[in-house]
């Protein structure tokens, strides 16, 4: 009996229920006769049955009573109900009259109490995945179309395009699939329609990535057009950026306007970029009216460069001076939204809070304030160059009126760099005294911009010939600003015009140590190497300078100078030609390959060149006499009469060139027009012999009776110039008169030089001297070409460049490449 009674803890004090149903149900007799159990036990055998475990737990508790003993037992109803914390048949009976955790309706007979169904294992395995499903399969590929238009905007953002519009379509095609497939399974309205709009948008824009306009528009359209798309109003915007890039204005201007009214009030920033879209498109067809209303209500909204600098386009298009004025006082007073310097700058000695300017010195919000910075300075200063020369009565008074307005802004060390452009605007109107004036004057501000000034005057002194005082600013220049590249190359310059290559050398390689982009210098340094017959480094610095400026036709003519110098008369070819597919239409390029090609022996390439050069430019003298020659020596005289015609035009004093005429006419065999012209040459040039010999033999074949005449002519200007010859020679050896009678008769036999060039002048073909009398004209066969590259600025073929500055910090002012131009003046 007592293995069925489970004893409650003494120390149970706290129990809620304690106290109740303290009793002995034994004495209980009131219900005795109602008590069935009781009754039955009475009057049969069944009371000495075990008691009956109810099947479902009662809520009624009965509490086990203290014994006289101390202990607590566990009766037993007269009903056979288990009492409160009994254990029967291995169910434990629960200590509350609430239904507690763990118990069911149908508790098992025998079961162990476990509320947390440990007893019942672990859970069964996750029902497989069913991969043939419609629903999966539509997952699958909607996951794919989702990679494709990742791997497409990838693609685009890496330059590859074609790639880009390949998966834009494969994703276009795969979405349709998967549209077809979810109408068959589900209901349209179960379509993702955001992924739909992601494909149709990126494809669009892949189209017009790749230019190929009328597909994006295509495709923006069916976008644009479909109702379930949300706000797909404000793709018109990419429509009408499309039609701008076709020149479209009108239609461009008509969707940025559509777009517009489909944006609402709250996207205040998407509608200025369309208002500021639309008063672009509107310069672009001159509508300038129309632009400046546009901006000018960008201005009022929300000031920005962009808005400002446009509105000041369109001001100065339709020439209001006032507004000009206005808008310029505008764009200086937009904001720039970005930090002081000084922020950038330690406060203290703490490491932690120096290492903290020192990550923040050049990160990413750096450069872009850096960039928004350069960005506003670039329009301020276009338009002030802009305005400033109509804005005023002189240009002079606009600049002072610009700069005024500057200093009393935000952007106060502008003002230097504007009255730098003025003395650089007075250049270009080759006023130098007033450039030179304006520059003077930063000679008593700060170092920055004094050696700007010196830079700039060393300039104009270098291009006026002036050494000595391009040598005197240039100095002051490099004291002002020891790392200003290009004050170093002006003063490498000033040592080089002094013939001081070496020292012009070390110049030119502190400017590159200070600025390894510095060209100017890097092709000074290969000219001077040159000058000092060091080829090998003068061929090293212009290959570097090749990698640098790819298309820059005086370091392509330079390498290919260097390598004639070599004697490698191929790879100065193939510098060559890299040369004339750079500038095509180069007369004195075309010409030098023409001389190469000759000297190689390659008269038919040589020829071809040397047209080429005559076609571009008809007044060099060199080609055209090479030309002549050449028809001469193959036998076409008639061909080379209108080259010496041309040379006799360009050069009419020269009697060569006429004569040259006659005698091709005479090989020709038409002795008339050969005599015509032989009797206009003796009426330019009376004194002419040769003209008088050829006259001589010319009317002594045909018959004519002026043959008499012409030959007293010649013998007395053969005797004339005999009795000048002995005074002559006579003047220099006084004691050798009869040889020099000797050798001036000689000199008279001989025959006369037809050259009457003067002295110093450059021929490309040295042609032999006319023959005798009794001998026709003959050019010679080998030909010796003297042709060189001659630089059209002036006689120094290899002048050094030449750095001023334009900008006082950044900008090297090159009014031209003082190196060998190859384009002729």
């Amino acid at each position: 009996m007592m293995q069925n009674v489970h004893l409650a803890p003494e120390t149970d004090e706290d129990d809620l229920y304690s106290g109740y149903n303290d009793y002995n149900p034994t004495y209980d007799t009131e219900e005795l006769e109602n008590d069935t159990a009781f009754q039955e036990a009475v009057r049969t055998s069944h009371g000495r049955r075990p008691p009956i475990t109810a099947k479902i737990p009662s809520t009624a508790v009965t509490r086990p009573v203290a014994t006289g003993y101390g202990s607590k037992t566990s009766l037993a109803s007269s009903m056979g109900r288990p009492m409160t914390g009994a254990i029967q048949d291995g169910v434990t009976r629960p200590m509350t009259a609430v239904r507690a955790a763990g118990f069911t309706k149908a508790a098992v007979r025998g079961s162990a109490f476990d509320p947390l169904g440990q007893s019942r294992g672990p859970a069964p395995p996750l029902e497989a995945k069913n991969e043939d499903s419609p629903e999966e399969k539509i997952r699958q590929l909607e996951k794919k179309v989702n990679e494709l238009v990742e791997e497409s905007c990838i693609a685009n953002s890496c330059g590859d395009l074609k790639l880009a519009l390949e998966k834009a379509k494969d994703a276009g095609r795969k979405e349709r699939i998967l549209v077809r497939q979810r109408e068959q399974v589900t209901t349209p309205e179960n379509i993702n329609l955001d992924l739909t709009y992601s494909v149709l948008f990126n494809l669009a824009s892949q189209y017009s990535a790749n230019e190929m306009y009328a597909e994006a528009l295509n495709t923006y359209q069916v976008i644009v057009k479909n109702k379930m798309f949300s706000n797909a109003g404000r793709l018109k915007v990419n429509m009408g950026n499309i039609y701008l890039k076709q020149r479209n204005y009108s239609k461009a201007i008509k969707f940025y306007r559509m777009a517009l009214d489909q944006i609402p009030s709250v996207h205040k920033e998407m509608r200025i970029k369309i208002m500021q879209n639309i008063g672009v498109t509107f310069i672009k067809t001159g509508q300038y009216s129309d632009a400046i209303n546009s901006f000018e209500h960008i201005m009022s909204l929300a000031p920005n460069l962009k808005a400002g600098f446009n509105l000041i386009l369109s001001y100065f298009a339709v020439g209001d001076r006032d507004k000009m004025k206005k808008a310029f006082q505008k764009l200086i007073a937009v904001p720039l939204e970005i930090d002081e310097d000084d922020k950038y700058i330690s406060p203290s000695d703490d490491p932690h809070t120096n290492l903290v300017i020192e990550a923040i010195k050049n990160d990413h919000l750096r450069q872009m304030e850096r960039e928004r910075k350069a960005m506003a300075e670039k329009y301020i200063m276009t338009a002030a160059k802009l305005i400033a020369p109509v804005i005023e009565t002189s240009f002079a008074v606009g600049y002072d009126w610009c700069v005024e307005v500057v200093k009393a802004s935000q952007y106060v060390e502008l003002a230097n760099d504007l009255e730098i452009n003025k003395a650089i605007t007075y250049l270009r109107q080759k006023d130098f005294n007033q450039a030179v004036e304006t520059l003077k004057m930063f000679e008593k501000k700060d170092s920055r911009v004094k050696s700007a000034a010196a830079t700039n005057l060393s300039f104009l002194y270098y291009l006026e010939n002036e050494f000595a005082q391009a040598s005197s600013y240039a100095d002051l220049a490099v004291n002002s600003d020891r790392y200003n590249p290009s004050a170093l190359t002006n003063k490498g310059n000033t040592v080089f015009a002094n013939g001081d290559y070496e020292k012009a050398a070390e110049f030119y390689k502190e400017a590159l140590r200070n600025d390894s982009s510095c060209t100017e210098a890097l092709y000074n340094i290969g000219l001077t190497y040159k000058r000092l017959n060091r080829l090998d480094e003068a061929l090293d610095c212009f290959l570097k300078l090749h990698a640098i400026l790819r298309n820059s036709a005086q370091v392509l003519y330079q390498i290919a100078n260097v390598y004639e110098l070599m004697e490698d008369p191929n790879q100065a070819i193939e510098w060559l030609m890299q040369l004339i597919s750079v500038v095509p239409t180069d007369s004195r390029a075309l010409s030098k390959l023409g001389e190469l090609y000759d000297s190689e022996g390659d008269k038919s390439q040589a020829f071809q060149y040397y047209y080429e050069s005559y076609r571009y430019f008809p007044s060099n003298i060199e080609v055209i006499e090479w030309l002549g020659a050449y028809y001469i020596d193959t036998q076409f005289c008639e061909k080379a009469i209108q080259y010496f015609e041309r040379a006799s035009l360009i050069q009419p004093t020269q009697v060569k060139w006429q004569l040259m005429v006659a005698s091709c006419f005479r090989r020709s065999g038409n002795y008339q027009k050969a005599l015509d012209t032989y009797k206009d040459i003796h009426r330019k040039f009376p004194e002419n012999v040769e003209c008088l010999r050829f006259l001589v033999r010319l009317c002594t074949d045909i018959g004519l009776k002026e043959v008499q005449e012409y030959a007293t002519k010649l013998k007395r200007l053969e005797k004339m110039k005999e009795i000048r010859e002995q005074r002559v020679r006579s003047g220099r050896d006084g004691s050798g008169g009869s040889r020099s009678r000797r050798e001036g008769s000689a000199g008279s036999d001989s025959g006369q030089n037809c050259s009457a060039s003067s002295k110093g002048e450059r021929l490309s073909v040295k042609l032999r001297a006319l023959p005798g009398t009794n001998e026709p004209y003959e050019s010679s066969s080998n030909k010796e070409i003297d042709a060189s590259y001659v630089d059209p600025l002036g006689p120094q073929i290899e002048r050094p460049k030449t750095a001023a500055k334009k900008r006082i910090d950044e900008d090297d002012f090159a009014d031209e490449e003082l190196g060998d131009d190859l384009l002729p003046e």
